[in-house]
């Protein structure tokens, strides 16, 4: 076995150097340092209270605040080393901490381990992503709550089964996706709850004998609380695994609103635009728009599924408490922070250079008979049974399709072929502007309902900021 001279902060207790490749196979340090910031923020807090219960003197607290700011530097600026024989960001920042200031560097770890200041430095790191994604989702959001403002009037078909249904207005379609990620922005918040928990003091998995103030360090922190159990704070990564499964669900109605975007910007639909500087060409046939923002959304939330599995996989037989496999926690939690915060910016900047084809919309609407239930309902109030109400309806689209007609443009006497009590007064049921205006009550379709939710919405914008 090859070997290498190692210079460790934690190697006194082996005879031999640690392996060459095992060594590189082991560190984390080039993907977990992008925490350093937030390890220095543990450190500092941790610090403070080591000076508050006499393990540190002053003077040694200033010289650590002194020596991780000049760290901190180093980090921003691009001049600090990252060491493979440190293992990790905790080891590296110590090592350079106890270089610059000598012992008192040595004596921060007192009270601590690399077990509780790493599912500390995790939950800082997700606390601030958290209030990332939570902007980007609320900067989406006021995109589309505007442009449903715009076409709170616009009628296209509605669907299920992809086939048209019912008209509604794309203003009502569009606070659909509000909806939706509004549920996906409670779900941030309240996985925040559980996150903002610190473990820090729980050690390497029994706490420490030291008389340590978890809730002073807590409040410097900003924790809600500290950890109520040593051995589960190490080991849990129960608030990263949440967070994968909410930023799972924005991932996927991404995807559904992509796939929707994705349609309708086709020559079969062609019920959009979406601007140029949201699309690429063909390396071949110059006549090609293609919409690869919505399509590369559409694909990378497969990705952030795929870390929610990972994680699940990852925790599901580790006994208590710290494992060496929940090294493997970061990468896929890393991955999904950025996936997620990357596609939320790029639709925020995309939503607002959609224009609706209003024209198109209006016609796909009167293709397909979706008035049809419009028909049906006039017919119950008429006293007849919504079950013959709805034979009724399938004879007069049956002649709609023989005669290529919408119901609109039957006439009266052929409508009352079908139901005698059906009078002059049916053609404003049967038309579009009708059909949409008479869905009124909340939820509905209605124009005038669909801006009072718009005003909700951004009320709502407004009490979130």
């Amino acid at each position: 076995m090859s070997s290498v001279n190692s210079e460790k902060l934690s190697s006194a207790r082996f005879a031999q150097a640690t392996d060459a490749f095992v060594e590189i196979f082991t560190a984390s340090v080039d993907f977990d340092r992008r925490m350093a910031q937030q390890d220095i923020q543990g450190s500092l807090a941790h610090a403070e209270m080591l000076c508050k219960i006499g393990v540190l003197t002053e003077q040694e607290l200033d010289d650590i605040g002194n020596g991780l700011a000049q760290i901190s530097r180093e980090i921003s600026e691009g001049s600090f080393t990252w060491s493979v024989k440190q293992e990790d960001v905790h080891m590296n920042i110590e090592a350079r901490l106890t270089e610059l200031i000598g012992i008192a560097g040595k004596k921060l770890h007192t009270g601590r381990s690399r077990n509780d200041q790493v599912a500390t430095d995790i939950r800082l790191y997700l606390r601030r992503e958290i209030e990332n994604i939570s902007a980007e989702l609320h900067r989406l959001q006021t995109a589309i709550v505007n442009l449903a403002d715009q076409e709170a009037d616009t009628i296209m078909p509605g669907f299920t089964h992809l086939q048209v249904a019912q008209p509604v207005t794309f203003g009502h379609h569009l606070m659909a996706w509000f909806e939706m990620l509004s549920r996906d922005r409670e779900r941030l918040a309240d996985c925040n709850k559980r996150l903002n928990v610190m473990p820090l003091g729980a050690a390497a998995l029994a706490g420490t004998s030291y008389p340590i103030d978890r809730l002073m360090t807590a409040q410097l922190l900003g924790f809600s609380r500290p950890s109520a159990n040593s051995l589960d704070s190490v080991s849990d990564r129960d608030f990263a695994i949440e967070f994968t499964a909410a930023a799972s669900l924005v991932m996927m109605h991404l995807s559904r609103f992509s796939e929707e975007l994705i349609l309708w910007a086709s020559a079969q639909f062609d019920f959009i635009d979406i601007a140029d500087a949201f699309c690429t060409g063909s390396s071949i046939m110059p006549q090609k728009k293609n919409p690869d923002v919505p399509e590369l959304v559409r694909g990378k939330s497969g990705r952030v599924t795929g870390h929610l599995v990972s994680l699940l996989m990852l925790m599901k037989s580790q006994p208590l408490a710290y494992n060496k496999d929940n090294q493997e926690d970061k990468e896929p939690l890393f991955d999904t922070a950025d996936t997620l915060i990357n596609c939320l910016r790029a639709f925020a900047d995309m939503v607002p250079n959609i224009t609706a084809k209003r024209p198109n919309m209006y016609n796909a609407a009167k293709r397909g008979f979706a008035t049809a239930t419009d028909l049906a309902d006039y017919l119950v109030r008429t006293g007849m049974a919504f079950r013959d109400a709805h034979e009724v309806v399938g004879l007069a689209v049956r002649l709609g399709l023989e005669s290529q007609r919408d119901l609109s443009e039957l006439s009266l006497a052929e409508l009352q072929r079908f139901a005698p009590q059906i009078q002059q007064d049916v053609f404003a049921v049967l038309s579009l502007e009708g059909s949409v205006a008479a869905r009124s009550h909340i939820g509905g379709t209605a124009p005038d309902t669909v801006r009072l939710a718009i005003k909700t919405a951004r009320e709502q914008l407004k009490q979130a900021l």
